[in-house]
């Protein structure tokens, strides 16, 4: 059992996304989904990375065929054992070659870039995405925020002199990867690298969360209208460039160009 197997085991990624910062999180990646949907159409979806299903489901429930990959053997087994129309494959981001090509309207990574390490990882990933994503179509790639990463943990939980001392930051404070660690955070400007090799056009890039995973505490005590308060001020808002960087997630929505 791999690593990232053992952490997913013991992590309620189902939880997750139904907590007050998870629903924020939900709420914002399917709309921007729906934009994307041309109205009363049935489309094909890929949720790659699908965890437990929480898109996958909410997606497929609205008529929509999707397919969900996921490496995680206890993530897809709870997915599976939900019983839902959703077409389940156990599978790695880098290598879909179960799955036809130009076959899907919509490719979800929502998963993968948090946990694939190192660029030619990344870059596997997006060229499999391109491949079974229909010409035209979109692809929607989330990334964790090497910034959120440096406030909340070395800052917040007070172990930046640990990193520092393991060598883990560069002298500007940006992730420096290894082999033992979990997740991958990254600053637009690798994500824009990213975009440069791959030739995959940017249609807007989305604060997935805001500033919800730092204040969860606070959103907890909200009551219902307060927290309704919060989600709308966050869609008004989550696409402003000044804003980006106060995100825990970023989600890039990318067409296919081949």
């Amino acid at each position: 059992m791999t690593a990232l197997e053992k952490y997913y085991n013991k992590f309620n990624e189902d939880h997750r996304l139904t907590t007050r910062h998870g629903i924020v999180e939900f709420t914002t990646s399917m709309k921007y989904i729906h934009d994307y949907i041309p109205e009363n159409t049935k489309v094909k979806i890929l949720d790659v990375g699908a965890g437990t299903g929480r898109y996958s489901v909410a997606l497929s429930r609205e008529g929509h065929n999707v397919t969900a990959v996921e490496l995680v053997k206890h993530n897809l087994e709870v997915l599976e054992a939900k019983h839902e129309h959703v077409n389940c494959w156990p599978g790695n981001a880098m290598d879909l070659s179960f799955l036809p090509e130009n076959n899907f309207d919509i490719t979800l990574l929502f998963g993968p870039m948090y946990h694939l390490l190192t660029k030619e990882e990344k870059l596997k990933a997006f060229e499999e995405a391109k491949r079974v994503t229909k010409p035209g179509g979109y692809i929607f790639v989330a990334y964790v925020l090497n910034d959120y990463s440096v406030i909340s943990y070395c800052f917040k939980q007070n172990k930046i002199k640990e990193c520092m001392e393991r060598k883990s930051l560069t002298s500007d404070f940006h992730q420096i990867v290894t082999e033992d660690d979990l997740y991958s955070y990254l600053r637009l400007e690798d994500i824009n690298e990213l975009n440069s090799i791959t030739g995959l056009k940017r249609e807007k890039i989305i604060a997935a969360d805001g500033a919800a995973d730092y204040i969860r505490r606070e959103l907890n005590a909200l009551d219902e209208e307060s927290f309704a308060y919060f989600i709308e001020y966050h869609l008004a808002n989550c696409e402003r460039p000044e804003l980006l960087g106060a995100s825990s997630h970023l989600v890039d929505i990318l067409v296919n160009v081949k």
